[in-house]
C-alpha cells in the first residue's frame, strides 16, 4: 500500500494530506476508489483540485496490460541462477537459486539443512562475490563451520575474510525481529545503499518454522495472519529487488500416509516456488559417517520426486534419480 505524502504527485500538498488523513483517507488506493464529491464536500477541497490529482495517481499507479514477450524478456534481465556450493543440488535446482523466487529447505533435525544455508552463503560470497544476509532464529549459525568451507573453496586467506565480511548475520528470535530485519533490509535496498562490499543477492532465513509455530497455538488466526505478513514480505522482496531468498522449514509426519510433510499447513505451502526435501541416513551425531538426500518435492522447473546424493562441504556430483513423489509434499 502506498501512503499518500506530500511530493507524491503534484498538487498534493501536505495541508491536503492532513484533511484527508482525518477523513479516513490514508492511502492512494483509499483516494482513488473514494467518491470525490463526497470527499470534496467532507474535507472542504476543491473537486477539481481533487479530479487533477486522482487522474496523476492513477497513471502513476495504475497496473497497465503487458504482452507475453515482453514479460519474458523482463524476466530473462532481472533473473540470476546462483549456486547453492554442491553441483548435485544445482543439478536438481536445474543450475541453481532463482532469483525472484523463495526456495524452501525441509527436513528433520540432523537433516542439513542449516549446512546446505552455510554453503550457499560460502558460495554466493566467495564465488560472485555478492553479499549475503542470513538470519538465524534457531542459533545454529556457526563461524567456524562456515570459514571451513570458505577455506576449501580458496586457499588465498585475505580472500577467505573478504568472503567472511560479504556474509551479515542478524539472530532474530521471533517473528516480529525478523520482520522488522527484513523491514530494514527493504530500506536499504530502495536507498540502494546495502552494502559497501557489493550487491545483495541471497537472504537465507533458518528457521521460518521457529518463530511461527509459537504462534499457531490458542489465537491461531492472529497468527496465520501474521505469518501470511511474512509471506507477503519474503515474496516481496524476492520479486521486487531480484534476490535468492531461502527459507528452511520443519518437517511432521501425515498420520493418515505416515509420510513426512513439511510444517505450516497449507497456508504456508503457496509460498515456497521450489520445496526440497533434505533426508539424512545414519546417526546426526556421527557427522562423518552421515549420508544426506535432497528430493524435489515442488519446483516450476523440474519432476518433483527427483533425488540426488547430497555430499555438503565436499560437493561431489551425483545424477538426479527419478523417484516416487512423495505424496502430501
Amino acid at each position: 500500500m502506498v501512503v499518500l505524502r506530500a511530493g507524491l504527485c503534484p498538487g498534493l500538498t501536505e495541508e491536503m494530506i492532513q484533511v484527508l488523513r482525518a477523513n479516513g483517507v490514508r492511502t492512494v488506493v483509499d483516494f482513488v476508489s473514494s467518491d470525490l464529491e463526497d470527499v470534496s464536500q467532507k474535507c472542504s477541497l476543491s473537486y477539481k483540485a481533487l479530479v487533477a490529482v486522482r487522474r496523476v495517481l492513477l497513471a502513476q499507479f495504475s497496473a497497465f496490460p503487458a504482452n507475453g514477450a515482453d514479460l519474458y524478456e523482463e524476466l530473462k534481465s532481472s533473473t540470476a541462477i546462483l549456486p547453492t556450493g554442491s553441483p548435485s543440488l544445482d543439478q536438481l535446482l536445474d543450475s541453481g537459486l532463482y532469483t525472484g523466487e523463495v526456495t524452501e529447505l525441509m527436513g528433520a533435525p540432523g537433516s542439513g539443512k542449516t549446512q546446505v544455508c552455510l554453503s550457499i552463503a560460502a558460495s554466493v560470497s566467495l564465488g560472485l562475490k555478492q553479499h549475503v544476509l542470513f538470519l538465524d532464529s534457531t542459533g545454529g549459525f556457526t563461524a567456524s563451520r562456515l570459514y571451513q568451507m570458505l577455506q576449501a573453496q580458496a586457499e588465498d586467506e585475505e580472500e577467505q575474510l573478504e568472503a567472511l565480511q560479504r556474509i551479515q548475520v542478524a539472530r532474530v528470535f521471533d517473528v516480529y525481529e525478523m520482520l522488522s530485519a527484513l523491514q530494514e533490509v527493504r530500506d536499504r535496498l530502495s536507498q540502494q545503499a546495502v552494502s559497501c562490499t557489493g550487491p545483495l543477492k541471497t537472504v537465507l532465513i533458518d528457521s521460518v518454522s521457529a518463530v511461527i509455530h509459537p504462534l499457531l497455538g490458542g489465537r491461531q488466526s492472529e497468527g496465520l495472519a501474521i505469518m501470511m505478513q511474512l509471506a507477503r514480505e519474503l515474496k516481496m522482496l524476492a520479486k521486487e529487488f531480484s534476490l535468492a531468498v531461502v527459507v528452511t522449514n520443519q518437517v511432521t509426519r501425515d498420520s493418515s500416509t505416515g509420510l513426512l510433510k513439511p510444517a505450516l499447513g497449507r497456508s504456508w505451502s503457496f509460498v515456497p516456488s521450489t520445496r526440497v526435501l533434505l533426508e539424512s541416513k545414519g546417526a546426526p551425531w556421527e557427522e562423518a559417517t552421515t549420508r544426506r538426500s535432497a528430493s524435489l518435492a515442488k519446483s516450476p522447473r523440474q519432476p518433483t520426486g527427483m533425488q540426488v546424493e547430497l555430499d555438503i562441504g565436499n560437493s561431489d556430483v551425483q545424477e538426479p534419480s527419478p523417484a516416487t513423489p512423495a505424496e502430501g509434499l
